[in-house]
């Protein structure tokens, strides 16, 4: 019985020994179906597939060696799996902000990703909470975050499983696996204005907070993005008037009044727009001449470049702004001999191209805007 004892002890000391060394010093040897990731950006929200990659090798994929619907593996405690998506371990998908898949809600954080294939040019995508299992092994249905069903699609030949981002614009992209010739594809979309303003939010109660540009920053972007107009007057205000880093400029005097535009206080808007022209450079002044123009205010962006040429006497940008000005009103001849004025004092080669150019337009009886 003793003998026993002690012969039982020796087999569990070498079997611990070992599962301890296996745990501590496994080997980084390369993989038949090697590793990889793909990455994305959406507004500021980043997308990771991290996965690995098989090949076709001339086998039979979809049907047999990925089979059809749910599947008794043979190993580990599922009773019925979907398929990895990929090969190996999990494949592992990563959002840094909530997003919407194929229109469902999905929170930010780690997925494992599974797919069931049917047969009839359809798939079932499948994130699961648990991203640390191996494989489909222990896939447990309760652990679903998010199921959605897609169609397939055929596509060219591609050897190794292949996952990319397509039809990517300012809030979503297609991700999609391709592999041999079929494409899984699901839309992944983001509420990037949200997003940013919660991040912007958040930011300003730290160390970019103590910057005046910071909130100049803010307001310009909830005010060009659908934001909240009274949370963007506040961060103009707080760079106007109340904070310590306070300054009138033409940027800033210049955003209120957009922001008040917008809010429908005409005349708030006009009165603080005046004080920014007070303080514009000659280009910020031609600038806002330009946009004036873009909306259609042909007698108000006149005045602005008249004002410029009054307060910029003999500098080449100003009769450039009053052959603008004069064009949009449709006084070519006018607007020709401002030009040419121009074109004697541009200071660079670049710009007396531009010039040359706008020339021949209004020769020929073109608008230069």
């Amino acid at each position: 019985m003793k003998k026993n004892y002690k012969k039982a002890t020796l087999l569990l000391f070498i079997s611990l020994m070992f599962f301890g060394f296996n745990g501590i010093a496994q080997l980084d040897l390369p993989q038949g179906s090697q590793k990889a990731k793909v990455t994305q950006r959406i507004g500021i929200t980043d997308i990771s597939i991290s996965y690995s990659r098989p090949a076709v090798n001339d086998r039979e994929i979809w049907g047999k060696l990925v089979p059809y619907g749910m599947n008794n593996l043979g190993f580990g405690t599922a009773k019925e799996s979907p398929w990895r998506a990929g090969a190996n371990e999990n494949t592992i998908i990563k959002f840094s902000d909530d997003v919407k898949i194929e229109g469902q809600p999905l929170s930010a954080g780690k997925y494992g990703l599974h797919m069931i294939l049917h047969e009839d040019n359809k798939a079932t995508v499948i994130f699961s909470k648990n991203y640390e299992a191996w494989g489909s092994y222990f896939y447990e249905p309760g652990e679903d975050a998010l199921r959605v069903d897609v169609n397939t699609k055929e596509i060219p030949h591609v050897e190794q499983l292949t996952y990319i981002f397509t039809e990517v614009n300012a809030n979503s992209a297609m991700a999609s696996l391709n592999w041999e010739k079929k494409q899984i594809p699901f839309k992944i979309e983001v509420d990037v204005s949200e997003i940013v303003l919660a991040d912007i939010r958040h930011k300003l109660q730290n160390s970019p907070g103590f910057s005046r540009q910071t909130w100049e920053q803010a307001a310009n972007y909830s005010l060009n993005n659908g934001g909240d107009l009274d949370e963007a007057l506040s961060w103009i205000d707080a760079t106007i008037e109340g904070m310590f880093f306070s300054q009138k400029t033409f940027n800033n005097l210049s955003t209120k009044a957009r922001i008040l535009t917008k809010q429908g206080k005409t005349a708030e808007a006009d009165a603080v727009m005046d004080e920014a022209l007070d303080l514009a450079t000659i280009f910020e002044a031609h600038g806002y001449g330009r946009q004036l123009i873009g909306r259609g205010e042909k007698e108000k962006a006149m005045e602005v470049f008249k004002m410029n040429a009054k307060n910029n006497k003999g500098q080449w940008p100003v009769d450039y702004g009053l052959a603008r000005a004069y064009s949009a009103m449709g006084n070519y001849k006018t607007a020709l001999k401002h030009l040419k004025i121009a074109a004697k004092r541009a200071p660079d080669q670049q710009n007396k191209d531009v010039i040359a150019t706008n020339l021949i337009k209004l020769e020929n009886g073109q608008d230069i805007n």
